[in-house]
């Protein structure tokens, strides 16, 4: 073989090899990101507090995950596709329940209209794997209850919005699936577990908690009337 014919598939070789560094592009997954913090991490959810700030350039990334979760503040964003397409502006009442499925690819950010508020959520990555219900006999589901609107319903989560009335006890249930739960008003809610224990908590706007499932308790409003987004997961 000539040398001139030696370099010339030689440098057809070294093209080929490029062509894979030069084509494939990878994407960071969306979170974490500036505005955004991680609320806890266990084996079903990764809990993260967004802000979509003003004037903050975001990057183009990949949602690596089934997402849920609860918007708690409306602010105008742009949503950018790959191609450059922007999804259109739809305003919305909060709190807002909310569902994305995994490998969506685009760039988010805050259109800084003068007096717009910053958008923010509790988003909850959530993690593969499915886990059986566990019921208790002779004790309630969780959910449905009076008084909680489902919003969403699909092969990886139900969604409901419920607010704790004082005066109306909620009877001793057992959440059957493991559970997020984002309280978007606030108030004091008071637990009382199958063991006679008793806990109260004091919850605010984006406080969120991981109920796992077999948690079997009563529950009641004594001060506010507090609102959640509770997210089980299948």
């Amino acid at each position: 073989m000539s040398a001139v014919r030696r370099m010339m598939l030689l440098s057809l070789f070294a093209v080929v090899l490029l062509v894979p560094v030069v084509t494939a592009q990878t994407y960071p997954h969306a979170f974490p990101r500036t505005g955004v913090t991680k609320l806890f991490e266990n084996e079903r959810v990764i809990a993260w507090d967004v802000k979509w700030l003003h004037d903050v350039p975001q990057p183009y990334h990949r949602h690596q995950y089934d997402m849920a979760g609860v918007y708690t503040v409306y602010g105008p964003i742009q949503v950018i596709g790959l191609d450059g397409t922007v999804a259109p502006i739809t305003p919305f009442a909060v709190p807002r329940p909310y569902f994305q499925p995994k490998d969506i690819t685009h760039k988010e950010e805050a259109m800084g209209l003068a007096g717009a508020p910053v958008r923010e959520a509790v988003m909850l990555d959530l993690k593969e794997g499915a886990f059986a219900p566990v019921p208790r006999p002779g004790t309630p589901a969780a959910f449905p209850r009076e008084g909680a609107a489902k919003a969403i319903d699909n092969a990886r989560v139900v969604e409901w919005d419920y607010v704790w009335i004082p005066g109306r006890p909620v009877e001793t249930r057992v959440y059957e699936r493991d559970a997020g739960e984002v309280f978007f008003d606030p108030g004091t809610i008071r637990y009382r577990t199958a063991d006679g224990k008793e806990q109260t908590r004091t919850v605010k706007r984006k406080d969120a908690h991981f109920i796992p499932r077999g948690t079997v308790r009563s529950e009641e409003a004594i001060a506010g009337a507090p609102r959640a987004v509770i997210v089980e997961l299948k």
